[in-house]
């Protein structure tokens, strides 16, 4: 769904920044469905008429949010891939996380299609990696679904480690595991070989004679 992109001046501007933030804050908190146009235009401190001048409809503000959130987060993926690191967690990268997440969970074709962008953008990264896999695509998919899932089991993995995950001590604390487990070598190249070659002899019911 197309939104508005004309913008007549500075403040417009500035409203048009407003609408988007307070919308991203309030999806996070309660889910698309959850947060009316009415809502996020309080929240805004603008009129529901401005944002729909803006963005023509809450659909087209939220595929708005998508785009800026996406950006931001693979922009922060590609300088943590460079080591270019921050000496502290903002308050927006854990914002746009909860945004995210709210946002591929809702079962709509628009989470679907920002998943798609999500593993295209992955698979972008693969291919200027040195990394050697049989399949790409299943591969940047696995890996997405499962820090994914260091996000969507964020009450449960918050419960076990006595510090909510969604927070920046247990969010550094959380990363850092994952840094570790990624760092192991926790099957050996000559084991893994054994066991795609197994995988490699497994039928499916279609392959069944």
């Amino acid at each position: 769904m197309q939104y508005a992109t004309h913008v007549s001046s500075q403040s417009d501007l500035t409203a048009r920044a407003r609408i988007r933030e307070a919308a991203i804050t309030l999806f996070a908190d309660r889910g698309i469905e959850g947060a009316t146009i009415r809502d996020i235009a309080q929240a805004a401190s603008v009129s529901s008429g401005l944002l729909r001048h803006h963005f023509g409809s809450k659909e087209g503000l939220r595929d708005a949010c998508d785009e800026w959130v996406l950006g931001q987060l693979t922009g922060i993926s590609a300088r943590f891939a460079t080591l270019q690191v921050f000496d502290h967690i903002s308050p927006e990268i854990l914002l746009w996380q909860r945004y995210m997440i709210r946002s591929l969970m809702d079962g709509s074709p628009t989470g679907a299609a920002l998943f798609d962008r999500l593993i295209d953008f992955g698979e972008q990264w693969l291919a200027g990696t040195d990394l050697k896999v049989q399949d790409p695509r299943a591969f940047v998919a696995v890996l997405s679904v499962m820090k994914l899932s260091l996000f969507t089991m964020r009450d449960q993995l918050s419960r076990v480690l006595g510090v909510d995950t969604g927070e920046p001590e247990g969010w550094v604390r959380m990363l850092k595991a994952s840094v570790e487990i990624f760092s192991q070598l926790l099957v050996t190249p000559e084991h893994a070989e054994l066991m795609l070659q197994a995988l490699d002899r497994v039928h499916t019911p279609e392959e069944q004679p």
